[in-house]
């Protein structure tokens, strides 16, 4: 039985408790804002826990990280970057090829807080429309950011990235951001369902090559407990990439998400009151023995 949108989560909440139904959420939250507030603290108050911004920055006056992203437009627009900014980079893809590479969209960029809460927005209220626009439209879209770099020579998506123009903002005052924030806000309330980071990100498209081979996963490990509530693919971002994990059994998939295009953002976990999901390793992706065997007695 599938469930209505305005009842979302509350058996998990009812069977789990309010922390067990929201803790991913909540953590993802944490940390998005704990990032933001490290490079708030120089300009705010004076204190230098990173300096620079969410594309280059310097922790603690030891640690480099860099966007690889940023490295790679540097690097098609002619200009080969210092060597801080590529150890920097190195030490960030390192990084999200073990954990995912999109995870950097749940957990760090600034934009999943506007687009959270316009889908939020839409289930309330219940808006339907659905803009028929690719997913592979974003990897067009980096292929353009690329050759627009290499024709320019210059990073000229940088320009208008939502996640650079926020944080930036933030400490030197709303501009072409609030723009940009707008945006994206009503393209996902009222055009199409995670439009931006599910269907036009080029940045989301970058880190999902980066992630392929990831080791951290989300696992269905229990999906034969699945009560086919359809609550996981309701909440989630990316939802193609849950139906070869959670429903593959008969195909002998296993019942790990191996789909660059997860953002192990766990809200799959969060909202099964089944607890069917949790973060798991990649290489734990083998078909029960239940399963196999229920596999050769179906007809």
């Amino acid at each position: 039985m599938v469930t209505p949108d305005n009842k979302l989560g509350d058996e998990a909440i009812a069977v789990k408790g309010w922390w067990k139904a929201w803790q991913w959420l909540v953590l993802r939250r944490v940390t998005q804002l704990g990032i933001l507030a490290a490079f708030l603290a120089g300009p705010w108050l004076g204190i230098w826990i990173v300096k620079g911004n969410l594309a280059s920055s310097l922790t603690l006056g030891v640690l480099p990280l860099s966007d690889p992203y940023l490295i790679v437009q540097s690097m098609f627009a002619g200009h080969l970057p210092e060597l801080t900014a590529i150890s920097g980079a190195i030490i960030v893809l390192v990084f999200y090829t073990l954990i995912g590479g999109r995870s950097y969209c749940a957990w760090v960029c600034p934009v999943n807080i506007i687009t959270d809460t316009a889908e939020c927005l839409r289930r309330k209220l219940g808006i339907k429309s659905a803009a028929s626009i690719s997913r592979n439209a974003r990897y067009w879209l980096l292929a353009a950011s690329l050759l627009l770099a290499s024709i320019t020579g210059t990073m000229a998506w940088e320009l208008v990235n939502p996640a650079t123009l926020i944080a930036r903002s933030l400490v030197f005052g709303v501009g072409f951001s609030l723009f940009m924030i707008a945006f994206i806000f009503v393209l996902d309330t009222l055009v199409s369902r995670r439009a931006w980071c599910g269907h036009l990100c080029p940045m989301g498209a970058f880190y999902s090559l980066l992630g392929y081979y990831s080791i951290v996963r989300v696992s269905a490990y229990n999906r034969s407990q699945c009560d086919d509530c359809m609550e996981c693919f309701a909440v989630c971002p990316e939802p193609q990439v849950i139906k070869p994990a959670l429903k593959g059994e008969a195909k002998g998939n296993g019942p790990v998400i191996v789909s660059a295009n997860c953002t192990n953002c766990g809200r799959c976990i969060d909202i099964c009151s089944k607890d069917v999901f949790k973060f798991d390793s990649r290489f734990n992706n083998k078909v029960s023995a239940t399963e196999t065997h229920q596999r050769e007695v179906l007809p």
